[in-house]
């Protein structure tokens, strides 16, 4: 099918126009798989000796076929330059106020499909030109017509940033850039990351038989069992209950109960928080999600004279992967540059979905998709299982149109009200068990809740559901496998967006080589006027479901 893009006019009164797809979409079909933010020049990326790369894949990554030279990969995926220096003067950090941008060999106007390029010169607080990167700085181009599109960093290692941005709609647009995080906050998130994981913390609940007939109740401290994540200083020796996966292989561990065994494990919860970031390092963290001063200049963009041509975006199918940018927002609705999507409405929502059955399982952001759904489709029924909403599962069924829709949380650790231990499956676990087919459809997403550990902790919690998903489609090839990737909307030490870009990138890379569907929410989330939230508002709801169900329902 012939597909349109349906641009605006600069001018107010004109009515809305079809800009020319042979200058959009086949500027498109050169566009190359990106990260999605702040990158550095390949000449820069960080070099893991051979040797140190064996140790580090030799036992763990080896055994799901990752060699050193794909771990290698990572690493260079995830390398954020910073300070060539010790710094503890904040005056000498990024300072969004003293830092701008410039559009660099501006115009009189423009025509859909160009570029333009912006230059970000980072300043300290005394006006001083930044000498070295790692600044987190996020970009996009956006219009009073509710349209914006997300702009590439690319980090050039001595205070200056460049940005990429495609023009893809008729009518005017303004460049905003943000500072997210300075490079100096980027180093306190990172030393609290690989030092203090257990500064987010959880309760384990025990509960069993008492003297004369009464119920015993202890509650303790829970954290994952990890190097480094702060449970060796509740005690030693036998100081703990451990919990181990067998089949996924995962390990959590709780303070042990003064009266109870550890097999009297029935609850979980989310524990609390552990402010542990020092005087100097708050006051580092206090320029977050600021605007930067710069260029506010009104970009023209003309219709093209150029006849329309045909829409070169593919077809949906998995295995695709998500330029930069991925898509755009015009009066609210995200065109695809990925593959051809369509808008649903109830009508179809319902015919894409009939007959088909829908796992879901993740957090809170894929627990909206549920709730969408839900609404969407006036005939699903969602059943009472008589368990605590924020964990689940959750089930809903449509018996006329044989459909079936489930959510679940994924395992511990996850941030919750008091649910049962019971109710908390691994994602791998979920996944082994599904027999998948052509009317099984998985979705599934990871991130929030695993922003405090260490990288190689969500790498290898990553690689076991990569293992899952693997085996499942040699075994049902048919099977529909979506992963949602991470919401922008954090910004602190608990949570931060710089946490989940990194995260984000993980994921990617575990699953570039596997047949799936990737839905880029991080782009869509980072772009919207709206403010930022982790969970993003209906309007980007609505259009993370058409994609999904474009996704399921190509033609």
């Amino acid at each position: 099918m012939m597909c349109f893009l349906v641009m605006w006019s600069c001018l107010g009164e004109e009515k809305e126009k079809q800009p020319p797809h042979s200058l959009l979409f086949q500027h498109f079909a050169k566009l190359h798989n990106s990260t999605n933010s702040v990158t550095s020049p390949a000449d820069s990326v960080l070099e893991i000796p051979s040797e140190e790369s064996e140790s580090l894949t030799s036992s763990f990554y080896s055994e799901f076929g990752i060699s050193s030279e794909r771990y290698s990969s990572l690493q260079q995926d995830l390398y954020w330059a910073g300070p060539d220096r010790s710094i503890t003067n904040v005056s000498v950090s990024t300072s969004p106020a003293h830092s701008t941008f410039i559009i660099q060999n501006l115009k009189d106007s423009y025509q859909p499909g160009e570029e333009i390029s912006v230059r970000i010169q980072a300043r300290d607080f005394n006006n001083n030109s930044k000498p070295y990167g790692g600044d987190f700085f996020q970009a996009k181009l956006f219009s009073s017509k509710k349209a914006s599109v997300f702009g590439e960093v690319m980090d050039l290692l001595n205070g200056s940033y460049s940005v990429r941005f495609l023009l893809p709609w008729v009518g005017q647009a303004q460049v905003a850039v943000r500072l997210i995080h300075s490079s100096e906050a980027v180093q306190v998130l990172k030393h609290h990351r690989d030092t203090d994981s257990d500064r987010v913390f959880f309760n384990g609940y025990f509960e069993g038989p008492g003297p004369d007939g009464t119920r015993l109740k202890e509650n303790v401290k829970c954290n994952v069992k990890w190097d480094k994540n702060g449970l060796e200083n509740k005690g030693t020796g036998d100081c703990c209950c451990e919990y181990k996966d067998s089949r996924s292989g995962e390990e959590w561990r709780c303070q042990k109960p003064k009266s109870l065994p550890c097999s009297a494990r029935v609850y979980h919860s989310m524990g609390g928080y552990i402010k542990s970031v020092t005087a100097t390092e708050a006051k580092f963290m206090q320029q977050t999600n600021k605007g930067v001063n710069g260029q506010n200049s009104i970009l023209i963009i003309r219709p093209s004279n150029e006849s329309a041509g045909i829409d070169l975006r593919e077809k949906c199918r998995p295995g695709l992967h998500s330029p930069v940018p991925a898509g755009f927002y015009l009066n609210d609705v995200w065109t695809s540059f990925v593959c051809k999507t369509r808008q649903f409405a109830p009508k179809t929502t319902t015919k894409c979905l009939k007959d088909k059955h829908i796992y879901m399982m993740g957090d809170s952001t894929l627990r909206q998709w549920f709730e969408f759904l839900l609404k969407a489709v006036p005939s699903l029924k969602q059943m009472n299982l008589h368990v605590q909403y924020q964990a689940g599962p959750l089930l809903a069924v449509d018996v006329k149109n044989n459909i079936d829709l489930h959510w679940r949380a994924h395992g511990v650790p996850l941030r919750c009200r008091k649910t049962e231990i019971a109710n908390l499956h691994y994602i791998s676990n979920e996944i082994e068990d599904l027999a998948g087919g052509p009317h099984t459809v998985i979705v599934f997403n990871l991130g929030p809740h695993f922003t405090t550990y260490p990288l190689d902790f969500f790498t290898r919690r990553v690689l076991r559901i990569r293992k899952a998903v693997v085996d499942l489609l040699q075994r049902a090839p048919a099977t529909a496998v979506v992963i949602k990737t991470v919401n922008t909307g954090y910004k602190d030490v608990f949570g931060s967006d710089w946490y989940s870009l990194q995260l984000d990138r993980i994921l990617r890379w575990a699953f570039q080589d596997v047949g799936v569907y990737i839905l880029d929410v991080w782009q869509m989330t980072a772009c919207h006027y709206n403010r930022e939230n982790i969970h993003p508002g209906p309007v980007i709801i609505k259009n993370e479901m058409d994609i999904f169900l474009s996704f399921i329902c190509p033609e």
